[in-house]
């Protein structure tokens, strides 16, 4: 069989003290630079109706975000869980926690017996001030009312209007935020975003999202988008604390590999999404299975070759799943592919591979968060030429792009087998994109460019309410 990782749980509790380890010979370093690196950038925000672009030269500190102090903000999500989406509200309530908002969360979705992943993040939450209610309690229907901001996360929360404001959403519309980050054309239903066009405002991840969402609802539901903003994502700053600590890196390098049985020379891919067809891994499998050929075919002397698959669930017992696996053994690669649970901590596996492959399929990724993470840890990336990683991957530069479908097989096999071959080139694109993260996709920077969109939707809200 594949190696397999323990559950997701364990590596949670193991990786903080391990970090926390090597950070605390490094932190004074991190911290310095920290401040000195985070001057002097560039706010930036896109209105995708006007395409007027926001600029402003003022240094990032003071934090963007402190007119928000005090302001209560409800933050409804459709489900909890490890996916991109929830953990990033979560993030935007910590954000709003750091400046003194009062944050009050919701998730619409909820499994009726208890979850380990939903009662771990709620804690989380707990712990850093943020309260959590009922969905359907009549709190959370007067916190909808009482609220300066009502951010809702991705399409599917809309359902949570009508289930529980019903007669109230007329009065609660006024001041939403629709944060959206879905790209599969299922989303696009009447009963999700029926009220998409009366809410303060949407704000979507990347501008290929925001063109589709605005094509695909008039084209199919005959709707409107509301005014539209596209807010590239950024880096949190305790990702790049290790991201820029050759300790931590080091340690955690070794740590992972020892535990996958790789060794220090070993080249290693990964493709670090939750296991489902439409991420790509089976795609990215047989791409690594290609490569493997294509290096014994031309005798080429590189080091052994790995794949890592981070985003397992087993215990789901998914189809898919077993499909991967069966692949895996039916090629005989059961020694150089390693399947791990899904994590809430990626920063080890970021730390310990040489590549990192997006291999998002269909419409790909809305943004990617996992794509600007890896080149903080001067990664190169392997990305479909499709979505948001087309506004992140400069092709050629930062990494390479290749077609979705299975006409990017052979291409991606190429491109491992190229990064392979040329140590310096996969040395210098990882360089480059952690530049590029310097530059534009830095927590700070994320914080600038919601803090412009905030201020708008409270605007409006408040002039609204005076109408």
């Amino acid at each position: 069989m594949a190696k397999h990782t323990g559950t997701w749980i364990s590596v949670q509790k193991r990786w903080p003290f391990v970090i926390l380890a090597v950070l605390s010979i490094s932190t004074a370093f991190v911290f310095i630079r920290a401040s000195f690196d985070s001057c002097n950038n560039t706010k930036q925000v896109e209105d995708t109706d006007s395409h007027v672009t926001i600029t402003s030269s003022v240094p990032i500190h003071p934090n963007p975000l402190q007119f928000m102090k005090s302001k209560l903000v409800l933050l409804v999500s459709h489900e909890l869980s490890l996916s991109g989406g929830p953990l990033l509200l979560m993030e935007l309530a910590f954000l709003l926690r750091n400046v003194g908002s009062k944050v009050v969360w919701i998730t619409n979705q909820k499994p009726a017996e208890t979850d380990e992943v939903i009662y771990s993040l709620e804690h989380k939450m707990l712990d850093r001030g943020v309260e959590v209610l009922a969905a359907k309690s009549q709190e959370a229907i007067d916190t909808a009312l009482k609220a300066d901001l009502v951010v809702i996360n991705t399409a599917v929360a809309g359902k949570w209007l009508d289930a529980v404001l019903k007669e109230n959403v007329p009065r609660v519309l006024p001041k939403v935020l629709w944060w959206i980050h879905e790209m599969r054309g299922h989303y696009f239903k009447v009963e999700y975003v029926k009220h998409l066009p009366f809410v303060a405002g949407a704000m979507i991840d990347s501008h290929v999202t925001a063109e589709y969402w605005k094509s695909r609802t008039y084209e199919r539901l005959g709707i409107a988008m509301p005014k539209t903003y596209v807010v590239h994502l950024g880096n949190s700053k305790e990702l790049m604390e290790v991201a820029e600590s050759s300790v931590a890196k080091r340690v955690l390098r070794e740590h992972v590999r020892e535990s996958l049985g790789v060794r220090n020379e070993d080249i290693v891919f990964a493709i670090i999404n939750s296991v489902s067809r439409g991420k790509g891994q089976d795609l990215f499998l047989r791409s690594f299975y290609e490569s493997l050929q294509l290096v014994r075919e031309r005798k080429l002397q590189v080091p052994p070759m790995h794949a890592v698959v981070v985003g397992s669930d087993m215990s789901a017992q998914t189809k898919f799943e077993t499909e991967l696996r069966s692949f895996v053994k039916d090629k005989k690669i059961e020694d150089v592919v390693h399947f791990v649970n899904k994590t809430l901590t990626v920063a080890p596996y970021l730390a310990s591979i040489d590549v990192l492959v997006q291999n998002s399929q269909a419409r790909g990724e809305c943004f990617g968060r996992i794509t600007i993470e890896a080149m903080a840890f001067q990664l190169p990336v392997l990305g479909t030429a499709a979505g948001g990683t087309t506004e992140i991957v400069v092709n050629g530069t930062t990494g390479w792009l290749h077609p979705v479908g299975k006409e990017g097989v052979m291409p991606l096999a190429e491109n491992m087998v190229k990064l392979a071959t040329h140590v310096e080139k996969r040395l210098t694109m990882g360089r480059k994109g952690y530049n590029r993260v310097k530059e534009v996709f830095l927590e700070d920077h994320m914080s600038q460019r919601i803090a412009l969109v905030l201020k708008d939707i409270l605007q409006k809200a408040a002039s609204h309410s005076h109408s």
